[in-house]
């Protein structure tokens, strides 16, 4: 796997972002959002996967900073997320480097873990994508998508019904604020699949509420697929 390193900044903190390109002439572009633990070998594959799709694909950074542990990730993410305007902030600068790479072509966001998070709240936030697909993510968010600020991207969110960070009330609760917003959306759920179901190495990592599935991880790779080869036909 080759990946281009394309550094950007948001504000005052560089920043590193790795991309994939296709062989052929691209179909569109893809900012590919990684879990909490920011990027890896395996956000670096999900790039390269895309580019074999066809699609321009960037792997975002989340923290300028690396991340000594899975665990030192949480206080890191957790602090990014503190302020709404500060982490979509952080969020767009990812896509204006894309943009900037792949200049114009049509933009779309996937996430992982905080990721799917991440993608949703581009879509929240009104940025120029046509897709927003969620894997695992968490679906609150600081801020609502509204009647007023309505959800014009295409919505993917793949879940695990076990998912304890993402219970149902959390999925009612995104359901009613999609159909709020006017929101074009795709709900695929699991049965009992857990957070991180499409990471091979989520049990090594220790953590209850974590596990891989591979039928989930083929499904829903299948899925974001099928949706990708409808918005750009």
């Amino acid at each position: 796997m080759s990946l281009e390193r394309i550094d950007y900044a948001h504000g005052d903190v560089a920043l590193t972002g790795w991309l994939a390109r296709p062989e052929g002439s691209p179909r569109g572009a893809i900012l590919v959002l990684p879990t909490i633990a920011n990027f890896n070998a395996a956000m670096g594959q999900r790039a390269q996967m895309l580019a074999d799709q066809g699609f321009v694909a960037m792997v975002a950074d989340f923290y300028g900073e690396p991340v000594a542990s899975f665990e030192a990730s949480f206080p890191l993410g957790n602090a990014l997320r503190e302020n709404v305007d500060h982490y979509r902030g952080r969020l767009k600068a990812g896509l204006d480097a894309l943009a900037a790479a792949a200049p114009g072509l049509t933009l779309s966001a996937i996430g992982y873990c905080m990721g799917g998070q991440a993608a949703l709240e581009l879509a929240r936030e009104g940025a120029p994508i046509v897709l927003a697909a969620s894997f695992h993510g968490i679906l609150a968010t600081g801020r609502p998508a509204t009647a007023e600020t309505p959800v014009k991207a295409r919505i993917l969110v793949c879940h695990g019904d076990a998912d304890p960070l993402v219970p149902r009330e959390q999925v009612l609760d995104f359901w009613k604020e999609m159909d709020a917003a006017g929101g074009n959306w795709h709900f695929h759920a699991y049965a009992g699949v857990k957070h991180g179901f499409t990471d091979p190495e989520s049990e090594a990592r220790g953590k209850d509420f974590l596990g891989y599935n591979a039928s989930a991880d083929r499904q829903s790779w299948l899925a974001l697929t099928a949706l990708l080869d409808e918005v750009y036909n």
